[in-house]
């Protein structure tokens, strides 16, 4: 399926948050980057059909504000930045509340096998267990990644799904990321800080300043020397690893 966003704005009161936004989410993994207060939440939050401007956003076609809630959630699984961790529930059945739409009057054994296989992916099954409110930070924000892909989207939205984990976890959540996507013909949208991972990861990178599209393209388009310091205001070198993925390195203060 493909997600399409038409001259999207949204304001929160009189501050302008994302403004004129026009991009198209295929198959594959799109990543969106940007400094803080760029707009990456609030336009993931549109695409996911929770907060509504201006502009349009089309899920194959079809306005999203106009689709029935239980079949947009079916379609389309939106991963927040936050995860409440209060809740009284242990991991496993947090992961399997993800597949709250495919739930009947009984569980079955493919919803369980599901979450068992999820949970063996990400190194969680020894949680499975554990009540959420034990958890830490980063066990918190695996849990939250497990439950927005138990769901079994066509369309995943992750807003910072690696801002709680360690660096080893980050890489192995985003090439978990590609591979479910390849696997499954996704078309996801992962919000990132780090212009390493998104390089990595993605087929197309997204950038966002001040509210507004910067650039849009393959990442060897996109993340270059002049896009570091015209987005994020500081120095950088751009190297190639193995002649295709940009690394960036930065080698001087902000300006």
């Amino acid at each position: 399926m493909i997600l399409e966003s038409r001259a999207v704005g949204f304001r929160y009161g009189r501050q302008l948050a994302v403004e004129d936004v026009s991009l198209v989410l295929k198959p594959g993994v799109m990543a969106i980057i940007g400094p803080n207060g760029s707009g990456k939440s609030t336009l993931m939050k549109c695409l996911a059909g929770l907060l509504h401007g201006t502009g349009h956003v089309a899920l194959d076609g079809q306005d999203v504000s106009k689709l029935p809630t239980s079949q947009l959630t079916r379609l389309v699984s939106y991963m927040p930045q936050e995860f409440s961790s209060k809740a009284a529930i242990s991991v496993f059945e947090a992961v399997l509340l993800g597949r709250l739409q495919q739930l009947g009057l009984r569980i079955r054994d493919e919803d369980v096998l599901a979450v068992e296989s999820l949970l063996d992916e990400l190194d969680l099954r020894c949680l499975a267990n554990r009540w959420i409110a034990e958890l830490s930070g980063g066990q918190a924000q695996l849990v939250a990644i497990a439950q927005a892909l138990a769901r079994e989207p066509v369309v995943l939205l992750m807003d910072e799904p690696t801002s709680n984990l360690d660096l080893r976890r980050q890489f192995e959540v985003c090439e978990l990321v590609r591979r479910i996507t390849d696997s499954r013909k996704m078309s996801t949208a992962i919000a990132l800080h780090d212009l390493n991972l998104a390089a990595r990861c993605a087929d197309t990178i997204c950038v966002l300043s001040e509210g507004r599209l910067h650039s849009v393209g393959p990442p060897l388009k996109v993340i270059t020397r002049e896009m570091v310091e015209s987005v994020y205001r500081v120095d950088a070198r751009i190297d190639l690893e193995e002649g295709r993925i940009p690394i960036v390195t930065i080698r001087g203060v902000a300006r």
